[in-house]
C-alpha cells in the first residue's frame, strides 16, 4: 500500500484509468468529469511547470482560485512537486478586501509563504502584500491557470523530488475574522492513515460517491470531501460553494444526477436546505440511496436534524442516514463518528444540571436541552473530559474535551506559544466543552467566547475593536457575543455598547455600528445601547462577556 498521496493517486489511476475521479459541477452546465488517468497526467504537467518556475520541495504555496476545473490537478501538482498546498478563500462580496489582505499577511507572517498561485484578476490586490518597500518580490506569484501548458514546459525534471511518508503534505489553517491564526502541517502518512481509517469507519468503498459544496479552504471540504475520496478511489462531486449559498437545492441536483451516497454538512446547512428549497425543485429526487448526511458542527443541533428529516422524509430520506462527527484540523479531520446505519443518538438533559456541570436526564415537565451525540472515537483515538486543572472528571460530568490520536498534528507552524497551550504531551486541549456517555462524545459548546455564525468562527475581540472606533461609542466599552437563533440554525452576533448619546440619536448610531461591522465581514443582528459605566467589568478591568451577555439577555426577556 502506498505511503504517500501521489503514489496513492497514481495507483488509483493505474487500476481505473477511465473511471471518474472528480466531477466539477456548475449549475445549468454539463459537468466536467476528470477521469483518473487524465487527472494524473494533468497534475504531473502542473508539477513540471511549478518546478520549472522555481517551486521547490517544502515550499508553501497558497492557492487562491475560484471554483475551477483546473484547481484539482493544480493542487495535486503542488503535492507532486513536493511543496505544501494551502488553500485560501478567494475574495468575494462577503469577504472584505481588508480581511483578505490581513489573512494573507497573517499567513505569510505566521506560517511562512513562498508562492501564491492565483488568477491575474487578483494581481492589484496581492502585489502590495508580497512586494517589499522597493517593489521587489518577497513572495513568488504564479498564474498557472492563465497559461498554456506547452511541450517545453514539461521538460523540467522531477527526479530530484522525493516524497515519503513523513514528507509534509499540506498546510491547513484555523481562521479568525481578520486573519489566519494557526497553521497545521500534516504529513503524507498522517493524511492517508486518517482518511483510510475514516472511510473504513464509514463503510465506504470505491463504489460510493461524495457530493459536496464545502469550500476546500476548510478541513471539512479539503479532507473529508476531497482527500478521502481521492485516496479511496471513489468519485467526488464538487459543487460551487457560492452557487450553493444562493440556490441550496443544487446539492440535491448533484446527488440525483451523480447518485451520491455521502455528504458532510455544517449545522446551518440543514436549516437552509429545509427552508429554502421548493417542492418544484425536488421533482424526481430520491434520497433513499444516501447513506450518510454527516453533521460536523459543535454542537450538533437536534432541531436542525428534525427540520431536515421532516422536510425530506417524503423524498426517501432514511433516519439512520442522519449522522454526526466531531472533527478538527489538528486531528486531520474526524475524531469521532456515529456508528454506521445508526441515527445520531440524543439525550434530553436537565438545563439545571447542565448549568451545574452535570449530565442528568430531564424529568417530565423539567426544562431540558436535547443534546446530540457526535459518535464514538475512531480506532486509535482517545477522549478524556477534564476540569480546569486538567484532571479527568467523574463519569457524566461536563468538562473540556481533550484527545489524542494517531492522526494528530505535532504543533502549530511557527507558533510555539499556541502549541504549548494546546498540547500537553500527546494530549490536545480542544477548547470545547462536552461529556462522554455510553462511550459516545457529546459536544455542548465552546470553552471560550468564539461566536459561530453559519460555520464561521468569529472572534469577539475583533468586533469590539472595530465598533470601539465608531464615533459615539465609548472606546473599549463594547461587548460582542453570540445568541443562537432556532430559525436559522446558527448563532447571531449581538453587540452591547456604551454611549452617552440621547435616545433620538441612537438610530443613526446603530446604522454606523452595523456598517462598521460589515467592513470586517460581520453581520450584526442586534445592537443594544447602554449608558456609560453600565457594562460589568471583569477582574482584569475589561467588560466581562459572560456576565454582560447574561445581563443583556435578561434585560431583553423582560421587555
Amino acid at each position: 500500500m502506498s505511503d504517500n498521496l501521489w503514489d496513492t493517486w497514481r495507483a488509483n489511476a493505474q487500476r481505473n484509468p477511465n473511471g471518474v475521479a472528480i466531477v466539477h459541477w456548475v449549475a445549468g452546465e454539463e459537468p466536467l468529469r476528470w477521469q483518473w488517468q487524465a487527472l494524473i497526467t494533468r497534475a504531473e504537467e502542473y508539477a513540471h511547470r511549478l518546478v520549472r518556475s522555481g517551486v521547490r520541495s517544502g515550499d508553501v504555496c497558497a492557492l487562491i482560485i475560484r471554483h475551477n476545473p483546473e484547481f484539482y490537478p493544480l493542487y495535486m501538482g503542488v503535492v507532486r512537486a513536493g511543496a505544501l498546498p494551502a488553500v485560501l478563500a478567494y475574495p468575494n462580496a462577503r469577504l472584505h478586501p481588508e480581511k483578505f489582505r490581513a489573512g494573507l499577511a497573517g499567513m505569510a507572517k505566521m506560517s511562512g509563504l513562498d508562492w501564491v498561485l492565483t488568477e491575474h484578476e487578483l494581481e492589484p490586490m496581492i502585489s502590495p502584500l508580497i512586494n517589499d518597500a522597493d517593489g521587489h518580490r518577497r513572495i513568488g506569484v504564479l498564474y498557472p491557470l492563465d497559461e498554456t501548458i506547452s511541450d517545453s514546459t514539461v521538460n523540467a525534471t522531477l527526479t530530484d523530488v522525493t516524497i515519503d511518508a513523513d514528507t509534509p503534505a499540506l498546510l491547513q489553517h484555523s481562521s479568525g475574522t481578520t486573519g489566519l491564526q494557526k497553521g497545521v502541517v500534516l504529513s503524507h502518512s498522517t493524511v492517508l492513515d486518517h482518511v483510510r481509517a475514516y472511510s473504513k469507519c464509514l463503510n465506504l468503498s470505491n463504489s460510493d460517491c461524495v457530493v459536496s459544496w464545502l469550500p476546500l479552504y476548510h478541513d471539512m471540504g479539503l479532507i473529508a470531501a476531497f482527500h478521502l475520496p481521492l485516496a479511496v478511489g471513489m468519485t467526488t462531486v464538487q459543487v460551487d460553494p457560492f452557487e450553493w449559498v444562493v440556490a441550496p437545492g443544487i446539492l440535491f441536483d448533484a446527488i440525483k444526477s451523480e447518485r451520491g451516497t455521502v455528504t458532510w454538512l455544517p449545522n446551518f446547512a440543514y436549516n437552509l436546505l429545509a427552508d429554502r428549497v421548493h417542492d418544484e425543485d425536488l421533482e424526481g429526487l430520491d434520497l433513499s440511496g444516501m447513506k450518510l448526511f454527516i453533521n460536523c458542527s459543535e454542537p450538533v443541533r437536534a432541531e436542525s436534524h428534525d427540520r431536515f428529516r421532516e422536510r425530506y422524509t417524503p423524498f426517501g430520506l432514511q433516519r439512520e442516514s442522519l449522522a454526526a462527527s466531531y472533527a478538527m484540523a489538528e486531528a486531520t479531520f474526524a475524531v469521532t463518528q456515529t456508528r454506521p446505519r445508526e441515527e445520531a443518538k440524543r439525550l434530553k438533559l436537565s438545563v439545571t444540571g447542565l448549568a451545574a456541570g452535570t449530565v442528568n436526564l430531564a424529568a417530565t415537565g423539567e426544562s431540558a436541552r436535547e443534546c446530540v451525540s457526535s459518535g464514538v472515537p475512531l480506532d486509535g483515538c482517545e477522549i478524556r473530559i477534564v476540569d480546569d486543572r486538567g484532571a479527568e472528571v467523574a463519569k457524566d460530568m461536563i468538562g473540556e474535551i481533550t484527545l489524542r490520536s494517531p492522526y494528530m498534528f505535532s504543533g502549530y507552524r511557527n507558533n510555539p506559544e499556541a502549541t504549548q497551550s494546546a498540547l500537553k504531551g500527546d494530549w490536545y486541549s480542544s477548547g470545547d466543552y462536552g461529556f462522554l456517555h455510553d462511550g459516545e462524545c457529546y459536544v455542548i459548546g465552546r470553552k471560550k467566547d468564539i461566536i459561530i455564525v453559519a460555520g464561521k468562527n468569529i472572534y469577539p475581540e475583533d468586533i469590539e475593536a472595530q465598533i470601539s472606533r465608531v464615533d459615539g461609542v465609548l472606546p473599549g466599552r463594547v461587548v460582542a457575543f453570540g445568541v443562537f437563533d432556532d430559525q436559522s440554525g446558527t448563532e447571531q452576533v449581538w453587540i452591547a455598547a456604551e454611549t452617552d448619546r440621547v435616545d433620538h440619536l441612537q438610530n443613526g448610531l446603530r446604522i454606523d455600528v452595523v456598517k462598521a461591522a460589515m467592513e470586517i465581514d460581520i453581520t450584526i443582528s442586534k445592537v443594544v445601547f447602554v449608558p456609560p459605566r453600565w457594562l460589568i467589568k471583569s477582574s482584569a478591568g475589561k467588560p466581562s462577556r459572560r456576565a454582560n451577555t447574561e445581563r443583556i439577555l435578561s434585560m431583553q426577556s423582560e421587555k
